[in-house]
Order: C-alpha cells, then structure tokens, then sequence
C-alpha cells in the first residue's frame, strides 16, 4: 500500500487533484453546516447547474470558462436569495426553477455548437486529468479568501443560522451576511465543479454536514468534524479512484455515504448508551 501511495503522488495530476479537492471540499463542509442548518443545502446543487449553464456559453465564445462563471453563478446567488425573500416562491422552488433553467440553456447552447466535446463533459461529469497548475492556483487563492472570511465571521454566521430574528436584534446585518454566505458558496461550487463535476459538486455541501450531526450536537462539533470528514472522504475517495480506476466524484461520494452511515451508526449506538 506505501508503494501505491508513492506511486499514484508520483505524477503531478494527482498532487493537483488532492491540493485542489482537500481545498474544496474543506470550504463547502464549512458552508454547508449554515446551509443545511438552514434548510438551503440545495443551494450547492442548483448553483452548480448555473455553472454549467455559464461555462458552456463561455466554451463556445472562447472565453476562459470560469471568468464566465464566477460573476454568473454569483448572480444566481444573489437573485436565489431576492427571489426566496421577497416573494411567494419558496427557497427551494427558486432554486428549481433556476437552476433547472440554467441547466437547459446550457445543454441547447452546447447542443447548437461543438456537442458533447471532453470539455463539456469534464465540468458536467468531473475530470482530475484536466486541472492545470493554474486551476489549483486559482483554486487556492478563492479558497483561502472563503477560510479567511468564514473564520472571520464565525460569530455572526453562526447568528444568522440558528436565529436571525435575535440576530437582527443584536445588531447583526442578516441581509449581509446571508448574502455573503451565498456568494462564498457560489465561488466554492464553481471552483469544485473541474474535478467533481456540476453533477456531485453539491454532495460535497451535504454530506460532510449530515455526516457530523449524526453524532455532534454544537455547532462547533459540528464545523470541525464536518470539516475533517470532507478532507479524510476526499482523499480516500480519490485513493480508491486511482487503485480501481472509477472516477474520482463518484469515488468520493460514496466514501462519504459510507461515513455517513458509519456515523448515523455510531451516533444511535452513543445516544441510545447515553
């Protein structure tokens, strides 16, 4: 097994792939707590449709895909939280209705270009073998950029999951800070969506949370294991990817079902000791 190990970091695709995907799926763990808490874990999965939608459109222009991307799927963002608050349309029927649309506009706009290249397909489906040294820059910069501004308003994120009626009474912006929840999860899933693809990119919002509140019950626990289940899930999911060669978002996600139920195992077995 130490063999293997050495074997499969020996090639630069691989180092790529874990830096880039331990960063990731680090980010969305840490959003997704506040997402699931607040029953908006869709959010990851709509979004992500929104991507693919922005990056086929920038495929057929000719423009760097993420350029598109990143202003579009912030955009969403945004309009997902005027739509749902402001309305009579629910957060998860404005995510549908979104994303849904996203979705086709950039299956027609593919369809009347190049069809179903290996571009295409790696953003929808996930491709390890196409991150460059540029996208695990770019990735690192966005993903230090989200720790830093999660770290630095943990207090009021953690305000706005549980009560924002007593955090608007505090003095805390909710709207703001709702809003940047929402944004830090857009740049995330649009950086995640190269390696994991717009189809399992959401499963990285969910799961790591899901996962931790089998057994934790503060919030705390929950970010800091929910965290340390996505880095570990990511990077067995990638080791198996590259020992029984499957691909590697289907790999990590069903490590993280397995710790999933592990978890809601382990948690029954506590609880019912306790």
């Amino acid at each position: 097994m130490p063999e293997t190990l050495r074997e499969m970091f020996s090639y630069g695709f691989m180092l790529r792939a874990l830096l880039c995907g331990t960063l990731v799926a680090l980010c969305l763990a840490l959003l997704g707590v506040s997402l699931v808490l607040k029953r908006y874990s869709m959010i990851g999965d709509g979004l992500s449709h929104v991507g693919f939608g922005a990056v086929s459109v920038g495929l057929v222009l000719g423009i760097a895909p993420l350029a598109v991307a990143v202003p579009v799927v912030m955009l969403a963002a945004f309009l997902l939280l005027r739509i749902s608050s402001s309305s009579s349309i629910n957060g998860d029927a404005a995510i549908a209705l979104i994303s849904s649309s996203a979705l086709a506009a950039g299956l027609i706009v593919t369809s009347l270009s190049s069809g179903m290249n290996a571009d295409v397909n790696g953003y929808l489906f996930g491709s390890i073998l196409a991150m460059s040294s540029s996208d695990v820059a770019l990735s690192a910069a966005l993903s230090a950029v989200v720790l830093f501004l999660y770290l630095f308003c943990y207090h009021r994120i953690f305000a706005i999951t549980f009560d924002e009626a007593f955090g608007r009474a505090t003095g805390v912006r909710v709207g703001f800070y709702n809003t940047l929840l929402a944004m830090l999860t857009a740049v995330t899933v649009v950086v995640g969506m190269r390696m994991m693809g717009a189809l399992l990119i959401s499963s990285l919002v969910i799961f790591p949370a899901l996962t931790a509140m089998r057994v934790f019950r503060s919030f705390r626990g929950v970010v800091l294991c929910s965290a340390g289940a996505a880095v570990c899930c990511f990077a067995a999911g990638l080791v198996l990817s590259y020992l029984y060669s499957l691909p590697a978002g289907a790999s990590v996600v069903m490590v993280n079902l397995a710790a999933f139920a592990a978890f809601s195992a382990a948690g029954a077995a506590f609880h019912r000791t306790c």
